[in-house]
């Protein structure tokens, strides 16, 4: 093989060598790249400011900006200690429904209790992708009202009121396509609270009980 194959032929100039990175594409790449750069850089210090307007302690800006930074915030970049000290989860809570419902053919029913909790977990266990709205839409509704209401289901305070429209939308929403047909006059909820059982090496001994609290009948 001949060694000079490869070798420029006389008289003419070597191919310039390209730069390595951005500098080496062409100038409208480089304006192309230069503005993603740019845009992925805003939106970072963007985020960076909203969460830490969030964790920070309130301010006037927090305050006054507050629904942006809600808005950004929940639910997929919530902060909390929940899963870690001084204060992580030790019960599992179930959010049940059950209905009064008048059928097709007149005749007035109550339906089982249906276990609007367990039908999220299915929904996202082993899903690669599982939704944030099934994960957090019934639980985060749930700790809406039982946090603004007292332990006799009174509200104690201006969401109160909030909270129970909120709460029985969701459910007529899960409720509804079950009874096509149908018309549903009344629903209630109620939790199942549940202690997770201490670990089979621990002497510590936990009441597993399944304690409820049942809302009032709402009238839809």
């Amino acid at each position: 093989m001949d060694s000079h194959a490869h070798e420029p032929a006389e008289g003419t100039a070597p191919a310039p060598l390209r730069a390595p990175g951005i500098a080496g594409l062409s100038t409208p790449y480089r304006v192309v790249a230069a503005l993603a750069l740019g845009a992925v850089a805003v939106a970072a210090c963007g985020h960076l400011a909203l969460v830490f307007l969030h964790v920070a302690p309130s301010n006037t800006v927090s305050k006054r900006h507050a629904q942006t930074v809600d808005g950004w915030v929940y639910p997929e970049f919530e902060q909390n200690w929940k899963l870690f000290a001084p204060n992580p989860l030790q019960q599992n809570i179930s959010v049940e429904v059950r209905a009064q419902v008048r059928t097709a053919a007149g005749e007035l029913t109550t339906t089982d209790w249906r276990d609007l909790s367990a039908e999220d977990g299915a929904a996202i266990r082993h899903s690669l992708l599982p939704s944030h709205t099934e994960q957090n839409e019934l639980r985060r509704a749930w700790d809406f009202f039982t946090g603004s209401h007292d332990e006799d289901n009174n509200p104690n305070g201006e969401r109160g009121e909030l909270s129970e429209e909120y709460l029985r939308r969701i459910a007529l929403d899960r409720l509804r396509p079950a009874h096509r047909g149908g018309y549903i006059l009344r629903i209630q909820l109620r939790s199942a609270t549940r202690a997770v059982a201490a670990p089979k090496w621990s002497d510590e001994t936990t009441d597993t009980r399944t304690y409820y609290r049942e809302l009032p009948w709402w009238t839809v």
